[in-house]
């Protein structure tokens, strides 16, 4: 049986959470090294958006986005040692997410951190935050959003 724990954070309020929830992420995110324990929440039913909210420390969370969503031939290649820090093969269950940060008021860009994705195995519940040797991409790649609508259709 799994026991529910409650996380009581300055966003969210109380999370219920249990175990099986949490995503470890051994060596932190970049400048976070010491926050190596999250959950995933959604921003909203039909938003792209998720929010990587720390359990190590409430009052921390990352807005986070599939990049795809927003950048479609984004491809970034995980190198074999990453891959296998993961323990990823062909066939394991995963997400790939990127950091976002929303620009303007009323919000018109986004910026993705393209260059260091999170790549996280859904089986073992772990991640990483990758950072790739390609420099195809970077770490405040702007997104413009088309409208005022597709703005608040992707942040609600």
């Amino acid at each position: 049986m799994n026991t529910v724990t409650i996380l009581t954070g300055t966003r969210f309020g109380a999370v219920e959470f249990v175990e099986l929830d949490v995503l470890t992420i051994h060596e932190g995110l970049i400048g976070f090294p010491t926050l190596t324990q999250f959950l995933l929440l959604a921003h909203g039913e039909q938003s792209p958006f998720q929010w990587l909210q720390s359990v190590d420390e409430p009052g921390i969370a990352f807005l986070v986005v599939d990049p795809v969503s927003f950048v479609p031939d984004y491809a970034p290649e995980i190198d074999d040692v990453q891959a296998e820090a993961l323990a990823l093969s062909e066939s394991t269950p995963r997400l790939l997410r990127t950091t976002a940060r929303l620009i303007g008021q009323p919000v018109e860009e986004l910026s993705l951190n393209l260059a260091a994705p999170i790549v996280l195995n859904l089986e073992q519940r772990i991640g990483k935050q990758v950072v790739l040797d390609n420099e195809a991409y970077n770490i405040r790649h702007r997104v413009t959003l088309n409208s005022n609508a597709e703005c608040e259709a992707r942040a609600a």
